[in-house]
């Protein structure tokens, strides 16, 4: 089996997906504060641009924007994870292994990222940043979940604030 190897661009820009270990749990919803805070924390210590993110009850999208001559993303979500686990009270199940290792059960050990390759690229990926609350059934526009920078794009004029409010629209697939 091939070994995986993470796209480490120093001044890159990447999407990432973020879940709990258990996906029918609501707790990144439920901690909004402590989650926003954390990333707060490490930005303050190790800086990078959030382009965009939605956070949904057990999973979140992100677009980040590393500075110039910095390409570890790894060590940001390394900080991030563990300030928000920090934050939880204990009692979620824990396997073995995790036990054997002093792990807490809240989430999975990796994430997914890509590398932004160029403007439609971060394009698409910001739209379904957007639309993923739609997607999963949470909201029935984008407009209307509180988790998302969708607003921010709203503002900026890249999207209209009726965007992914249509039949139309829910045929957005990009996964």
């Amino acid at each position: 089996m091939p070994r995986y190897t993470r796209a480490y661009i120093p001044g890159g820009t990447f999407f990432f997906t973020v879940a709990l270990l258990e996906r029918d749990r609501r707790l990144l919803v439920e901690h909004i504060e402590l989650l926003r805070n954390s990333f707060r924390q490490v930005r303050k210590i190790r800086p990078f641009g959030m382009d965009a993110i939605v956070v949904l009850p057990d999973h979140l999208h992100c677009i980040w924007s590393l500075p110039a001559e910095d390409a570890d993303f790894s060590t940001r979500w390394r900080r991030i994870k563990g300030l928000f686990t920090q934050g939880i009270p204990l009692g979620e199940r824990i396997s073995a292994r995790r036990q054997i290792k002093a792990e807490r059960g809240i989430w999975q050990r990796r994430f997914w990222e890509h590398a932004i390759r160029d403007e439609a690229d971060y394009a698409a990926h910001a739209d379904y940043i957007h639309y993923n609350p739609v997607k999963h059934g949470h909201a029935l526009r984008a407009a209307d979940w509180p988790h998302s920078s969708f607003y921010r794009f709203v503002e900026a004029g890249i999207y209209p604030q009726d965007w992914a409010a249509d039949a139309a629209s829910r045929e957005l697939e990009k996964e």
